[in-house]
């Protein structure tokens, strides 16, 4: 086994034991070196965020002091749900190698496909309004904090 996906898998295999969350475990390797751990805390942090992917991700920018990950790979017990994919790519990190299917997710009754339905006909259908609602609201006034940062001299994109 790859060291980096047993150390993933190690991960994900001790919440069996803490249930602090979901079996699912994830590092972050930069370099040849684990820079960053993770494991699903969702139920110990009452924390929908805190799946084994964000949690490697916030490890590995703690411990590196920064927030872009580039050079870094993702290693993760399970295919990551949307939220997680979307933290790789908010963290620049390009590689993800990952265990467990999305389908052996939902097996054990972990349901992603309906979010990936959701963002991928956002507005096109009816029924997207049981899943989340989404309305405009009062950007004349919100586009003014918008419109000073992107005159701030001093700006850091991300």
């Amino acid at each position: 086994m790859n060291p980096y996906m047993k150390i993933a898998n190690e991960l994900a295999a001790d919440n069996l034991k803490t249930n602090c969350g979901g079996p699912f475990g994830a590092c972050v390797v930069k370099d040849g070196e684990v820079v960053g751990r993770g494991s699903n805390h969702v139920l110990s942090d009452n924390d929908p965020t805190a799946h084994g992917e964000v949690m490697a991700i916030r490890d590995a920018c703690r411990n590196l002091g920064t927030y872009d990950l580039n050079g870094c790979e993702l290693y993760t017990s399970t295919y990551p749900c949307p939220m997680c994919l979307s933290a790789t790519i908010w963290a620049n990190i390009k590689k993800v190698y990952y265990g467990n299917t999305k389908e052996d997710a939902a097996d054990i009754g972990f349901r992603d496909d309906f979010i990936y339905d959701f963002i991928g006909n956002l507005g096109k259908k009816e029924e997207d309004g049981e899943v989340l609602s989404l309305e405009g609201m009062d950007r004349q006034e919100t586009i003014k904090t918008f419109e000073a940062f992107k005159n701030k001299e001093d700006r850091t994109i991300y």
